[in-house]
């Protein structure tokens, strides 16, 4: 019967780099949460200004609402290990 010490695939360091990643998962998981807040926020107030503007969209909101997509699919990527690529805050924002 294997003991622990027999796990010649997993060493030390993947051993505590998983718990690293789970605390940079949990964070992502915040962040995806307030982001979903605001993307809804921003929605509203997007639709607003185009009810009293003619049906125009504000430009600073719409590219706004494009990082926050990007980012989004950034963080998706990450929590599914889709990608060992964390986002902002630890990389730049694209």
């Amino acid at each position: 019967m294997p003991n622990d010490d027999d796990r010649s695939d997993l060493n030390v360091d993947d051993y505590e780099n998983i718990w690293v990643r789970l605390l940079h998962m949990v964070i992502i998981a915040v962040l995806m949460s307030m982001a979903s807040s605001l993307l809804g926020i921003m929605t509203v107030v997007q639709f607003l200004i185009m009810v009293f503007n003619n049906r125009q969209p504000n430009e600073q909101l719409a590219e706004m609402g494009t990082t926050m997509g990007v980012w989004m699919a950034k963080a998706a990527r990450y929590q599914m290990a889709a990608s060992e690529v964390k986002p902002w805050p630890w990389t730049e924002l694209d």
